[in-house]
C-alpha cells in the first residue's frame, strides 16, 4: 500500500464514519424501538445495520447508473426522505404510537420490527442522502483502484459494523430510565428529527435549484 493509498483510505474512514454519525443516531433508535423488547431491539438492530451496508455497498458499486435509470436526482431523494423522516417526527413530538408498532399479534409484531429496522433507522437515518452521496464520491475518487476501493467498502463495514454494537449494546440498558423521562426524551428528539427532516428537504430543494439547467 503506498503513502497516497493510505490517506485516501483514511479520508475514506472519517468521511463515512462522521456522515453516518453512529453515535448520534442512539437516541432515536432508543424512542422509535421504545415499544419493542430488548431482545426486539437486538434484532431490529442487527437488520438495520445490515441493510444499511448493503444499501450503501449498492449505491457505492452502481448509484450513478440506478439514479440515471430511474431519472431520480440526489435532489429528489433527499426531499422525499426528509419528508417521510418529517412524518415520523410529528408522531414522536405528540407521543403517537406509529400504526407500525402497536400490533397485538407476533406476527404483525414481526412485520413491525422489519419496518422500523428499514425506515427510518436505515433509511435515512444510517444510509441517508449524505451516506450515499458521500461513497459515491469516493468510488469515483477511487477510479476503482484495488485498494482505493477495497477502502471504502472496508470504511462502510466497520461503519455500520460500529452502528450495530452501539445499538446493541443500549438496548437493553433503556430499562433502567423511568417512563417520564423516557416521555419526555421521546418529544425532544422527535424535535431534533424534524429538524433533520427540514434539512434533507431544504438541502434537497437547493441541489435541485443549483442543478437546474
Amino acid at each position: 500500500m503506498t503513502e497516497a493509498d493510505l490517506k485516501f483510505a483514511i479520508v475514506a474512514l472519517s468521511a463515512i464514519f462522521f456522515v453516518i454519525d453512529p453515535l448520534a443516531n442512539v437516541p432515536i433508535f432508543l424512542t422509535i424501538t421504545s415499544s419493542f423488547t430488548a431482545a426486539q431491539r437486538k434484532r431490529i438492530a442487527l437488520r438495520a445495520a445490515f441493510a444499511s451496508w448493503l444499501l450503501l455497498s449498492i449505491f457505492a458499486l452502481a448509484g450513478g447508473v440506478i439514479f440515471q435509470l430511474f431519472g431520480i436526482s440526489l435532489g429528489a431523494f433527499k426531499i422525499a426522505g426528509g419528508l417521510m423522516l418529517l412524518l415520523m417526527a410529528i408522531d414522536m413530538m405528540r407521543a403517537q404510537q406509529s400504526r407500525t408498532r402497536t400490533s397485538e399479534e407476533e406476527q404483525d409484531e414481526s412485520r413491525a420490527s422489519d419496518d422500523v429496522a428499514i425506515f427510518p433507522l436505515a433509511i435515512p437515518m444510517l444510509a441517508g442522502p449524505g451516506a450515499i452521496a458521500s461513497v459515491m464520491v469516493l468510488m469515483s475518487r477511487a477510479a476503482w483502484r484495488p485498494i482505493a476501493t477495497a477502502s471504502v467498502f472496508l470504511a462502510v463495514t466497520l461503519t455500520c459494523l460500529a452502528a450495530w454494537l452501539l445499538m446493541r449494546s443500549v438496548a437493553s440498558a433503556e430499562r433502567f430510565m423511568p417512563k417520564t423521562l423516557l416521555r419526555a426524551f421521546e418529544r425532544v428528539m422527535g424535535l431534533l428529527l424534524a429538524a433533520v427532516a427540514v434539512e434533507f428537504i431544504v438541502g434537497g430543494v437547493r441541489d435541485m435549484i443549483v442543478n437546474t439547467p
